[in-house]
C-alpha cells in the first residue's frame, strides 16, 4: 500500500453567494436615479459586503470544519488499515474491515476491497463508484449502500499486492446542513436587498423633501424674491443645519444687495452735488471769467470738488477690498501700543489747536495678529469723528486695554452723539445722522471701521456717552 500523504485542506464544495453579488448589482443599477438612491445603495453595498464576510466566516467555520474532520477521519482510518496490511497481510486487512463494518457505533463508514482483477472481496458497497478513477484523490460522489442512496466523501488506494481499497464516509448530513445554510443565506440576501431598497426609497424621500425646499426657495430668489427662506422642520438634524446655513447665506446676500442699492442711491444723491457744483463753476468760468486768474481759481475749486468725488470712490474701493478679505494676506504679529502712541501724539496736537483735551490711557503690550495699516486707519477715523463733533473745551477719552483675550480700543467724546435708532444704521455706507448733515464728510468713515473690525474677527460697537458718543473697537488679542 502506498504511503499516505499528509492531508491537504481542500474545500470540495463551491461557496454560494459569491457569484450572485454581481447579478444583484446589475439588477439594482436601473434604480439609480437620484442622489438619495445612490447614497442608500452605497450603504447597502457596504452592509452587504460586511454581511457576506460574516456569512463566509460562518460557512468556513462550520462546513469547512466538518469537511476537514471527515477528511482527517478517512486519512486516519486509511493509515490504520495500512498498518494491518503491512503486519498481517491481506487476511488481517479483511478482518479489520469486517470489524469496522460490524461496529454499530460507526454507521457512516464506507469500505470496499477489490482483488487485482476487480472482484469483490469485502465491503458495504456492491460496486466501484462511477467517476472514481484516480488514486489518492478526494471525490464526493453518490453511492448506494444497503439499498439507500447517499452522498459520500471517498478516497481510493492501491495496495502493494495490486488490490484496490476504497475508504469513505457518508456526508449526507453535512450536505443537508450545507443546503440549510445556503437557503438561510439566500433568504438573508433577499431580506437585505429588500431592506436596502426600502431604505433607498426612504432616504430618497428625505432628499427630495429637502431638495424641493431648496429648489423652491432658490427659484423664487432667482426671480427676485429675496425674502424667501428655506423652512426648518425642527428636528435639529443635518437638514435643519443645512437650512440654517443657507438661510444665513441668503440673509447676508440680502444685506449685501440692500447695501448695493443704498450705495447706488447714495452715489446718485450725495455725489451729484459736488459734480454739479464743479460743472457749474467751470461753466461759469467759461462764460464770465475775464482774467486768467479768475479762470485758474474756478478750475482749482472744481478740482477740489472732483478730488472729493475721487476720494469717495477710493474709500468705497478700499471698503470693498477689506470686506472681500484680500487684505488677510498682509496679517502679521504686531504690538498696537507703539502705533496707538504715535496716533495719540499726532492727534494731541490737533486737539490742542481746537481747544480740546485728549485724555489717553494705553496699556502695554497689545498683541494682535492683523494689518497694522488698516487698524491705524480705523482708529484715526474714530478720532477724526470725535474731534469733528466735539465742542471746544470738552474732553475726548482715548483708551486701549486687553481684557479677556480681547483688545478694546475706546474713544469717547462729549459731542451731540447719535440717537439709538441712528446708531443701528451708523455703519451703513453714506449714512449720516441729522446732527451731522451740516458737517463735512461722506458717511464712509464708520463703514470702513466696521469693515476693518469684521476682517479681524472683531466688532465695532457704538454707545451713548451721556452726552456724546462712545465708539468701542474690539479685536481678538494674539495668543502667545
Amino acid at each position: 500500500m502506498e504511503t499516505i500523504p499528509a492531508p491537504a485542506v481542500e474545500a470540495a464544495e463551491s461557496r454560494p453567494g459569491r457569484a450572485e453579488a454581481p447579478s444583484e448589482t446589475r439588477r439594482a443599477k436601473p434604480l439609480i436615479r437620484s442622489t438619495g438612491i445612490r447614497f442608500a445603495l452605497t450603504y447597502a453595498v457596504v452592509f452587504g459586503l460586511s454581511a457576506f464576510t460574516l456569512a463566509f466566516s460562518l460557512w468556513y467555520s462550520t462546513i469547512g470544519l466538518l469537511q476537514r474532520q471527515v477528511e482527517s477521519a478517512i486519512l486516519n482510518d486509511a493509515a490504520a488499515l495500512n498498518e494491518h496490511y503491512q503486519i498481517g497481510g491481506l487476511p488481517s486487512l479483511i478482518n479489520a474491515i469486517h470489524s469496522r463494518l460490524t461496529d454499530a457505533s460507526d454507521s457512516d463508514g464506507i469500505y470496499l476491497l477489490l482483488d487485482p482483477l476487480g472482484n469483490h472481496i469485502i465491503g458495504n458497497l456492491d460496486q466501484w463508484p462511477r467517476g472514481l478513477n484516480q488514486i489518492n484523490t478526494w471525490y464526493e460522489l453518490p453511492v448506494t449502500r444497503k439499498g439507500v442512496r447517499s452522498i459520500s466523501l471517498l478516497r481510493a488506494y492501491t495496495l502493494s499486492g495490486g488490490e484496490q481499497l476504497l475508504i469513505g464516509r457518508d456526508v449526507s448530513a453535512r450536505t443537508q446542513l450545507r443546503n440549510v445554510m445556503r437557503d438561510a443565506l439566500l433568504w438573508a440576501l433577499g431580506l437585505m436587498i429588500f431592506l436596502g431598497l426600502l431604505g433607498a426609497l426612504l432616504i430618497r424621500s428625505m432628499f427630495r423633501r429637502m431638495m424641493r425646499d431648496i429648489s423652491t426657495t432658490t427659484r423664487a430668489i432667482a426671480l427676485g424674491d429675496l425674502t424667501r427662506r428655506i423652512p426648518k422642520h425642527g428636528d435639529g438634524d443635518e437638514f435643519d443645519e443645512l437650512a440654517e446655513i443657507i438661510n444665513d447665506m441668503l440673509e447676508r446676500i440680502s444685506r449685501l444687495m440692500d447695501g448695493v442699492r443704498q450705495v447706488s442711491n447714495a452715489i446718485a444723491h450725495d455725489l451729484r452735488t459736488p459734480i454739479t457744483r464743479a460743472r457749474a463753476r467751470l461753466e461759469d468760468a467759461a462764460l464770465h471769467a475775464h482774467t486768467e486768474e479768475d479762470l485758474q481759481s474756478a478750475i482749482e475749486r472744481a478740482m477740489l470738488d472732483l478730488d472729493g468725488v475721487v476720494g469717495v470712490f477710493e474709500a468705497l474701493l478700499r471698503i470693498a477690498e477689506i470686506e472681500a478679505g484680500s487684505r488677510r494676506s498682509a496679517f502679521a504679529a504686531i504690538d498696537l501700543t507703539p502705533m496707538l502712541e504715535d496716533i495719540d501724539e499726532l492727534y494731541r496736537a490737533v486737539a490742542e489747536e481746537r481747544g480740546l483735551i485728549l485724555d489717553t490711557r494705553i496699556d502695554s503690550p497689545l498683541p494682535l495678529l492683523g494689518d497694522r495699516e488698516l487698524v491705524q486707519q480705523a482708529v484715526a477715523n474714530l478720532l477724526d469723528n470725535a474731534l469733528k463733533f466735539s465742542a471746544s473745551g470738552t474732553t475726548i477719552r482715548f483708551s486701549a486695554r486687553v481684557e479677556e483675550a480681547l483688545i478694546e480700543i475706546s474713544i469717547a467724546d462729549s459731542g451731540p452723539g447719535i440717537s439709538e435708532e441712528d446708531r443701528n444704521r451708523a455703519t451703513e455706507r453714506f449714512f449720516r445722522a441729522e446732527s451731522a448733515r451740516s458737517t463735512a464728510g461722506s458717511g464712509l468713515g464708520l463703514a470702513l471701521v466696521a469693515a476693518v473690525a469684521q476682517l479681524h474677527n472683531g466688532t465695532l460697537r457704538l454707545a451713548s456717552n451721556n452726552p456724546g458718543l462712545r465708539a468701542i473697537l474690539t479685536l481678538p488679542a494674539r495668543r502667545k
